[in-house]
């Protein structure tokens, strides 16, 4: 008797364990746009809470870095989705790689220029025979479009800017090499501030007050995922477990925080930079549902397209774009 019970307790097990296989979560891959940071918490909480799992998904992260281009990652089929900022993707596009936006987390730009006060810069139009820090690999798309609008050429002269090819630090700044540099409102800007320059010593110009803000950090995927009504079902998935993911950490900072750390293999991060960062990052995502607002996105091509002789994309982008995804949330 004793004999039949175990087979038949085995054989139970037996069926749940291939029932368990058959039934395994669906995977995904998603590349970041910069190292594990505040500025991708809603999808560490999103991970760390459950949320993926409860959506039947399992979600990979992979950092991003300095030497990390998501367009790259993707084309190379190392992700299936990433995080980029429009300019970038659309620029990536044009050049031969078909990244649609599928949803869009972020409604706001954290893009600025920080100068010292006492460079006597008050206005854009003093920005003339100055030297601005400028982010590459795809982020100095929105300035140089910018610089066009304003009619400033960005080759030097006392006329134009002398563009200094800024790290991801703060240093030009701090070093008096640069009289403005480029931050974002929820990092290099604290980095500044933090170094012992007080607020008050600074003046900064957002994009987003100044008309020329771009879309910042959507998620991205191939063209050809897209084919796959299975694969865009998954997707939804994961941008409603995302979005469940930033709703958290715009109620929980000091958790979503935490949770970020913890995510950090490089133990650079510190809990104070990280509360904050998330604080300031909760304000661009706004209480996004992951829709993308359609002049916000206009309001980005015009700007791209605006650039004179050099725009950053040179005709109006067709299917770049797709609403199939957050259409089934």
């Amino acid at each position: 008797m004793k004999v039949l019970k175990s087979l038949a307790l085995a054989s139970v097990l037996g069926a749940g364990l291939a029932s368990g296989a058959a039934n395994a979560a669906d995977e995904l891959t998603l590349q970041l746009k910069w190292v594990t940071q505040g500025q991708f918490a809603g999808y560490y909480v999103a991970q760390d809470k459950g949320f993926y799992e409860e959506e039947d998904l399992d979600v990979t992260i992979k950092p991003g870095g300095p030497d990390i281009a998501p367009p790259q990652v993707i084309a190379g089929g190392g992700a299936d989705v990433i995080v980029d900022w429009m300019p970038s993707a659309l620029a990536s596009r044009e050049k031969g790689v078909p990244l649609v936006n599928i949803a869009q987390p972020f409604k706001k730009s954290g893009m600025m220029l920080t100068c010292l006060k006492d460079t006597g810069i008050t206005s854009p139009e003093d920005f003339k025979g100055r030297t601005l820090g400028v982010w590459f690999f795809g982020n100095e798309y929105p300035f140089l479009s910018w610089m066009s609008q304003l009619g400033i050429p960005t080759d030097g002269g006392p006329e134009g800017v002398t563009v200094l090819k800024q790290g991801f630090n703060v240093d030009p700044l701090l070093q008096k090499q640069a009289d403005c540099i480029s931050t974002m409102t929820y990092n290099e800007y604290w980095q500044v501030i933090d170094a012992g320059i007080p607020a008050e010593d600074l003046i900064v110009f957002k994009y987003e007050d100044q008309g020329v803000a771009t879309l910042e950090d959507g998620l991205y995927v191939l063209e050809s995922s897209l084919e796959d009504p299975a694969m865009v079902d998954k997707l939804a998935r994961f941008v409603r477990a995302s979005m469940k993911g930033w709703a958290y950490a715009a109620e929980n900072p000091e958790e979503a925080a935490e949770i970020v750390l913890e995510n950090d293999a490089t133990g650079a991060q510190t809990e104070k930079h990280q509360v904050r960062m998330v604080s300031e990052i909760v304000k661009l995502v706004d209480g996004s549902d992951g829709k993308l607002d359609m002049d916000a996105y206009q309001r980005t091509v015009d700007s791209l397209l605006s650039g004179g002789s050099d725009p950053v994309i040179t005709k109006e982008p067709e299917g770049a774009v797709t609403t199939v995804v957050t259409d089934k949330l």
